[in-house]
């Protein structure tokens, strides 16, 4: 008997995987059976609006461009006589505006680095104890005449820029420390417990919650000063801290109107500007969660 054929093809599976035309076909049919995603209940989220408009941006300077174009027309016609021209002359307006402009920032600036981290302590814990001590000494500044606390100011401390920056800073405390308190106040505890709950520390709460959330009631009370700053700076030329109040004071005393109007003219330009900045500011610097369309 013959010994039987051996066969010389390896065991294993009979069939590869690029023989197999079902395991191919599988995840096809897969994709074919998955539900089509149903379309978003929700509409799709607005562009973000412009936060500043063309009207804010072009309609007050203008008006300041305009009024400031009169005047120097005026000017232009107006006779002056020898004592006009006196007090016009050698470049005193452009020093009057430059003091002026000296005494609001150099002012707005102390009143910024003093009422903003007094208002934050007043609205700890450790330290609400003293809030009506700080808010009597505030109210004091305010409701003090003006004149009255430069006089005061300068029989104490003596004719000069310092006295005037002192009164100016008095005067104009009070706002941006109430403000900065009722922000701080405002803040809804529950966001403030949240914060507490996920680890944020005492500092951390402060600055990433308490002072955003904040952030609007504060710069309305900063505009606030600001012009407050621009009207009070007038008055600094009683006690020899310069000022456009130089120029109003000078048409007063010598009985020119020419003088006078250009002072006050002058003042009231630059209240508006300064008011106009401030409202950009205000604007640009709120956070954009806080933006709610109306």
């Amino acid at each position: 008997m013959s010994a039987p054929e051996l066969d010389d093809r390896p065991e294993g599976p009979a069939e590869g995987p690029a023989q197999n035309p079902a395991r191919k076909r599988a995840p096809e049919q897969a994709q074919e059976r998955a539900p089509e995603r149903a379309p978003s209940p929700f509409p799709p989220p607005a562009p973000p609006r412009r936060r500043v408009t063309w009207q804010k941006l072009t309609v007050l300077p203008a008006f300041v461009v305009a009024l400031l174009l009169a005047t120097w027309l005026w000017f232009q016609q107006a006779d002056l006589d020898p004592i006009s021209k006196n007090a016009l002359s050698n470049g005193q307006v452009s020093k009057c505006l430059w003091q002026q402009v000296q005494l609001t920032v150099i002012s707005t600036f102390f009143v910024l680095i003093i009422a903003i981290p007094l208002g934050i302590l007043l609205t700890r814990r450790r330290f609400r104890k003293a809030t009506p001590l700080a808010l009597a000494l505030a109210n004091m500044g305010q409701a003090t005449p003006a004149i009255g606390l430069l006089a005061l100011l300068v029989i104490w401390l003596g004719i000069g820029r310092r006295a005037a920056l002192i009164g100016i800073i008095a005067y104009a405390v009070l706002p941006v420390l109430s403000n900065t308190m009722a922000g701080l106040k405002a803040n809804d505890p529950t966001l403030l417990e949240a914060a507490r709950g996920i680890g944020m520390t005492p500092v951390g709460v402060l600055s990433r919650v308490e002072l955003p959330l904040a952030v609007p009631l504060i710069l309305a009370g900063v505009r606030t000063a600001l012009v407050l700053n621009v009207g009070t700076a007038t008055l600094a030329t009683f006690g020899g801290g310069g000022g456009l109040g130089v120029l109003i004071t000078a048409g007063i005393t010598n009985q020119r109107m020419p003088v006078l109007v250009l002072g006050a003219i002058l003042t009231v330009a630059l209240a508006l500007l300064v008011d106009w900045l401030a409202s950009l500011a205000e604007v640009m610097l709120r956070p954009r969660g806080l933006d709610v369309d109306t």
